[in-house]
């Protein structure tokens, strides 16, 4: 299937808005490694060595949340279970960011949590690990299991918090983009009570986030930010506004002012530079896919959720579309099983993929089924 259409996009009237065949004003001495994603409309805005394999930092315990997530959503870890701090946890006291916790000390799941996503509470990681699944070990053999079925290729983790470990834990740009939406999309709830907020109260102490954007971007609600010296500054970060969701990444800056800075910018110029349109709702079938050997001769194809399309700001901009199938269809199929894709491609803009799945289950053929679709092959 291919689609032709064109989107009209429309600034304020009277305002000089930024467009997108403008550049964000972030320079590659600010930030050598930079990425902007559109998760709504699944479109990369702006990239700069997003490919380049960097070391994280404590952008390393944006994993480690994804993983407590998944087992807080399977039922196998309660975030009112109660953790003891063991003697390797309560040793990384005060090495870096720490809730100081101490050995023996008694403390609640979800308070490590908020320690490792509004602190970055080193110890907490450990503490977190090892309470959960026994060892640090078990909880790295997590994160890489998680990172291959997101498809991050280029990433491995050997450290639950991120600390210094000989350069083992290394990522991309592009790799932690998927990170992030994974924590976004599969934990909604969860990731609007770790993720966000600019301090926490722990033992009568108000620790702070050094989350560059939250409140200073409109609608910025996380992630996380690292910095070591081998490292630099990074920073994995998420907007909301007006329901359309942005993600950026900003690594191996120099500073935390230019980390800061290129992060603001990055942000503000992916709303002002660009407009979001609708472009698909849940369900909504675009195609239908032929299926071999199947009881049914053919299947609809639908995304399993809304999509928008990023357009550049101030102008017109023609929109084509492909279906892409992902190898041949052969029953038995699931319902909501994703088969192809739809390329979009915005003239002047790489193209990007947005999954579609089945309508239906196709249960295998039996043997008057495969007669009567032979039947129906030779029909013209």
């Amino acid at each position: 299937m291919a689609l032709l259409v064109t989107l009209a996009a429309v600034s304020a009237a009277g305002q000089a808005s930024p467009t997108a065949s403008d550049p964000p004003p972030v320079s590659a001495q600010q930030a050598p490694i930079a990425l902007l994603v559109d998760l709504s409309a699944g479109q990369t805005l702006f990239s700069r060595n997003a490919d380049d394999r960097f070391l994280p930092a404590s952008m390393t315990k944006t994993m480690t949340a994804l993983v407590a997530f998944d087992l807080i959503a399977a039922g196998k870890l309660r975030e009112d279970a109660v953790v003891t701090v063991s003697p390797r946890a309560a040793r990384l006291a005060g090495r870096g960011t720490t809730l100081s916790l101490r050995l023996g000390q008694q403390v609640a799941v979800a308070d490590l949590l908020r320690g490792v996503t509004t602190a970055s509470a080193n110890d907490g990681a450990v503490a977190l690990a090892e309470g959960a699944l026994g060892s640090e070990a078990a909880w790295i053999a997590a994160m890489n299991a998680r990172a291959q079925a997101l498809g991050m290729a280029d990433s491995r983790f050997a450290s639950v918090n991120g600390l210094p470990d000989g350069g083992q834990t290394r990522v991309t740009a592009r790799d932690m983009v998927r990170l992030a939406r994974a924590l976004i999309h599969d934990h909604p709830q969860l990731y609007r009570r770790y993720f966000g907020p600019r301090t926490m109260t722990w033992q009568g102490q108000v620790l702070a986030s050094r989350n560059p954007i939250n409140g200073v971007v409109s609608g910025a609600d996380g992630i996380k930010t690292g910095h070591t010296r081998e490292a630099g500054y990074t920073f994995l970060g998420a907007v909301e506004r007006d329901g359309r969701r942005l993600v950026l990444v900003v690594a191996r800056a120099p500073d935390e002012v230019s980390r800061a800075e290129a992060a603001r910018r990055l942000a503000e110029w992916g709303y002002a530079a660009w407009d979001s349109k609708p472009l698909l709702i849940a369900g909504q079938i675009v195609g239908a896919a032929r299926v071999q050997q199947g009881a049914a001769r053919e299947v609809g194809l639908a995304p399993l959720r809304d999509w928008r399309l990023a357009v550049p700001n101030g102008g017109k901009a023609t929109v084509t579309t492909r279906i892409v199938y992902r190898g041949p269809l052969v029953a038995p199929l699931a319902k909501g099983q994703v088969v192809a894709g739809l390329e979009v491609t915005v003239a002047g803009q790489p193209p990007h993929d947005i999954p579609l799945a089945t309508t239906a289950a196709v249960n295998s053929a039996g043997p008057f089924d495969r007669l009567v679709n032979g039947l129906l092959g030779l029909l013209p």
